[in-house]
C-alpha cells in the first residue's frame, strides 16, 4: 500500500490507456477497442437494470447535453465493439497465433472460451442497439419525437431496417432485446469468476498493487528482517498457500494472452519454461482447491507443488531476465514466484547436479570457480604503467571499482577489468579495488534461492565497501551494480561504467578518437540487468555514438525489448535441457540486422556472446567486444 501516487498513475496507465497493449499491433487495437467500449457501455448497462423497474430513469449526471453526447458515444462505442469482437473472434478462431497455443500435457486451448466471451459481448452490443431502434423506430412511425442515434453505428443501422415493422412487432423485439441484454449482463458477470476472464476485475487490482520496483527480489517472508532468517522453519514456496496473496492474485489476472512465453527466452530455445503456465497452472490449482462453484464444495488440502504442479527443470530454466514481467499488460509477477520456488527447492535439497559445485565454491571462497581470495587482483599485474589501481586494504579513495568474480578469474573477461581500470584512471578517477576482501556480489546466488549464502555475501561486502571510505562505486558487471543497488543497503551511489563512460564524455574528461572507417558495423546487445532491470538504455549507445565514424545499427530486438544472452551468473554451470542456444538466437538476430560486431556492457554476455559466434559457425565473420574494451581502444 506504499507509494499511492504512483500506483494511481499505473492504473491510469497501464490500465485505464492500456499502455503495453500496442506492443502487439493487432491484438493490441483490438483489446483497446474491446476494453474502451466495456468501459463506456457500463454507464448504460447499469441504466437499463433500473430501466427495468423504471423506464424513465436516467443516471444520475447523464440528463440534458451529457446524455445527448452520451448517447453517441455509446452507439459508436457498441458498433466498434462488435467489429472488434469479429476481428478477435477471426484471430482466435482461424489465424491461431503461435502464442495462443496450449501443449497437449498442459491440456486443452482456451479458444472455445475465448470465442463464448466473444459471443456474450456481441450479444449485449447487438441487444442493446437492437432495444433502442425498436424504440426509435416505433416513435418515428407514431409521428413521436424520436432520439436521435449516430448515423452509421449499429442502432442507426437498425433503426433503419426495422422502420417498415408494425408497432407491435417493435413493441415484442424492445423487450425481448431487453431481457436478452440484461439476462447475458447478470449471466457474464457471474461467469468471470470462474475462468480466465476474471482479469475483467482482478485487474483493477492487480495493476494498482503490482510491483513498481525492478531488479529486487522480494524478502523470504515479509516483516522478517534478515538477521531472522535463522528462526523460520521454511523457506520459500513449497505449497500453494506459500504464495503471497499478490502472487495468487496474479493467477486470477492472468489473461491467457501468452505474450510473457512469446517474450521468453528459455521458452524460445526449447527449455521446460514457459511463463504463461506458471501462470495458468497455478490458477488451475487454486481453482480445484478452492472452488468456487458449485457453492459450498469442500476445499483440497495442497500438495507439494515441485512434481505436481511444476517440475523442477521448469523452475531452474529462468534466467531472469525480466522480459515476461516487462510485456505482461496486467502486471503479473514471475521472478518472485520463481525465486520463492527455488528457495523451496534448496530447502529441500534439491539443487541441480551441475549448480552443486559453484555453490559449494561460493560458500567456502566467495566465488563459483573456487580459486583463491588472494588470486582476486591479479589481472592488475599486467596493466600500463600509466594505470594505477589502489589497494583499498592499504589506501584510501575516492571511488571503488567493484569487480565481481567473473572478470576477477576468467582469463577472457580480465580484459574488461584491465579496460575498464584504464577508462577510470586515464578519466582522471582516483579508484580502488577491495582485492581478497571483495566476495562475489551474490546476485545470482540470491536468484537462485540460496538466501542465507546471499546474505553472507552482503554482509561481508557491505562491511569491506564501508570501511573502504569510498565515496562512490563503479562497476562494468550489470549483475553487481543491480545486487549493490537494489538488493544491498546503505552503500555509497553506484553506476556502471557505461554512465561513467557517458558522464565523462560529456564533460570532456574522456577523448575519443573516430573509428577511421574500419568498415565495420556495429550493434549494441542490452544486458537483461543494466537495461529492463535498470533503464540504463541510452548511455551506452550515446558512449558508442561518441566514437566518430562508428556505424551503429539497432537489433529488431532491441532496449526493453532485448533478448537474453543465457548467460547471468550460475547459469554459465547450468545445464539445461534446451533446443537451441539463446546466445546463438542473439548472434543471428545482430547478423540479420546487419551487424559484424556486437558490443556487449556485461561480462556475462560476452562470454555467451563469443560462444554463440563459435557454434554458429560465424567465426570471422561476427566478433564480440566489450563496451570498455572498445572505448578504452579509441581513448586519446
Amino acid at each position: 500500500m506504499d507509494r499511492i501516487p504512483q500506483r494511481i498513475l499505473n492504473v491510469l496507465k497501464i490500465w485505464l490507456a492500456q499502455y503495453r497493449q500496442p506492443r502487439y499491433l493487432m491484438a493490441g487495437v483490438v483489446h483497446i477497442m474491446i476494453f474502451a467500449g466495456f468501459l463506456i457501455l457500463s454507464i448504460r448497462s447499469s441504466s437499463l437494470v433500473v430501466m427495468g423497474i423504471s423506464d424513465s430513469f436516467v443516471m444520475p449526471g447523464f440528463g440534458g447535453l451529457l446524455g445527448d453526447i452520451y448517447s453517441i458515444l455509446k452507439d459508436y462505442a457498441a458498433t466498434v465493439v462488435l467489429v472488434a469482437c469479429a476481428i478477435a473472434a477471426y484471430r482466435r478462431a482461424v489465424v491461431k497465433p503461435a502464442r495462443y497455443a496450449v501443449p497437449a500435457k498442459y491440456g486443452k486451448d482456451h479458444t472455445a472460451e475465448a470465442l463464448f466471451v466473444l459471443g456474450l459481448i456481441s450479444t449485449l452490443m447487438i441487444s442493446e442497439s437492437l432495444f433502442e431502434a425498436s424504440s426509435v423506430a416505433a416513435n418515428v412511425q407514431r409521428g413521436f419525437h424520436a432520439e436521435f442515434l449516430a448515423p452509421i453505428s449499429l442502432a442507426w443501422l437498425f433503426k433503419s431496417a426495422l422502420l417498415s415493422t408494425s408497432v407491435e412487432t417493435l413493441q415484442i423485439i424492445h423487450i425481448v432485446a431487453y431481457y436478452i441484454h440484461d439476462l447475458t449482463f447478470f449471466f457474464f458477470l457471474c461467469f468471470l469468476p470462474l475462468g480466465k476472464h476474471f482479469h475483467v476485475i482482478t485487474s483493477l487490482f492487480n495493476v494498482f498493487f503490482m510491483r513498481i520496483d525492478r531488479g529486487n527480489i522480494k524478502p523470504v517472508r515479509y516483516g522478517i528482517k534478515s538477521e531472522d532468517l535463522d528462526d523460520l522453519e521454511s523457506f520459500g514456496v513449497k505449497r500453494l498457500e506459500d504464495f503471497t496473496w499478490k502472487h495468487i492474485l496474479d493467477f486470477y489476472s492472468c489473461a491467457d494472452c501468452g505474450r510473457c512465453s512469446d517474450n521468453c527466452p528459455a521458452n524460445a530455445v526449447g527449455r521446460p519454461l514457459s511463463p504463461r503456465f506458471i501462470s495458468i497452472k497455478g490458477r488451475d490449482l487454486a481453482f480445484k482447491n478452492y472452488p468456487i462453484y458449485p457453492y459450498g464444495s469442500s476445499f483440497k488440502k495442497s500438495e507439494n507443488l515441485i512434481g505436481t504442479t511444476y517440475e523442477e527443470d521448469e523452475i531452474w530454466s529462468c534466467t531472469t531476465c525480466g522480459a515476461c514481467e516487462q510485456e505482461c499488460p496486467l502486471g503479473i509477477e514471475y521472478i518472485d514466484k520463481i525465486v520463492d520456488l527455488r528457495r523451496g527447492m534448496v530447502d529441500e535439497g534439491m539443487v541441480p547436479q551441475s549448480l552443486q559445485k559453484p555453490l559449494s565454491a561460493l560458500e567456502k571462497r566467495g566465488n563459483p570457480w573456487g580459486k583463491m581470495e588472494k588470486k582476486r587482483a591479479d589481472w592488475i599485474k599486467d596493466l600500463p604503467d600509466d594505470v594505477v589501481v589502489k589497494d583499498l586494504a592499504k589506501e584510501s579513495a575516492d571511488a571503488l571499482y567493484f569487480v565481481d568474480s567473473i572478470t576477477s578469474y576468467d582469463d577472457r573477461m580480465q580484459s574488461i577489468g584491465k579496460a575498464t581500470a584504464t577508462i577510470l584512471s586515464r578519466a582522471g578517477s582516483d579508484f580502488g579495488i577491495l582485492g581478497k576482501e571483495e566476495k562475489d556480489s551474490g546476485n545470482e546466488i540470491r536468484r537462485f534461492g540460496e538466501e542465507m549464502l546471499f546474505q553472507t555475501m552482503k554482509e561481508s561486502n557491505t562491511d569491506a565497501i564501508l570501511n573502504s571510505g569510498v565515496k562512490h562505486i563503479i562497476t562494468a558487471d550489470p549483475h553487481a551494480y543491480n545486487a549493490l543497488k537494489n538488493d544491498y543497503q546503505g552503500l555509497p551511489p553506484i553506476e556502471h561504467i557505461s554512465q561513467f563512460i557517458a558522464r565523462n564524455v560529456k564533460s570532456g574528461n574522456i577523448r575519443l578518437t573516430g573509428a577511421n572507417g574500419d568498415g565495420k558495423v556495429y550493434t549494441y546487445h542490452d544486458p537483461c540487468y543494466l537495461g529492463r532491470h535498470n533503464d540504463v538504455y541510452d548511455d551506452p549507445r550515446s558512449a558508442l555514438d561518441a566514437i566518430t565514424g562508428l556505424k551503429r545499427v539497432e537489433m529488431e530486438r532491441c532496449r526493453d525489448r532485448s533478448f537474453c544472452c543465457g548467460g547471468g551468473g550460475l547459469m554459465l554451470f547450468y545445464e539445461p535441457e534446451e533446443e537451441q542456444r539463446m546466445g546463438v538466437l542473439r548472434v543471428e538476430m545482430a547478423a540479420k540486422a546487419g551487424a559484424n560486431v556486437i558490443v556487449t556492457a556485461c561480462p556475462f554476455c560476452l562470454v555467451n556472446m563469443e560462444d554463440a559466434i563459435k557454434v554458429a559457425g560465424l567465426e570471422g565473420k561476427m566478433e564480440a567486444i566489450d563496451l570498455s574494451e572498445l572505448i578504452a581502444q579509441h581513448m586519446q
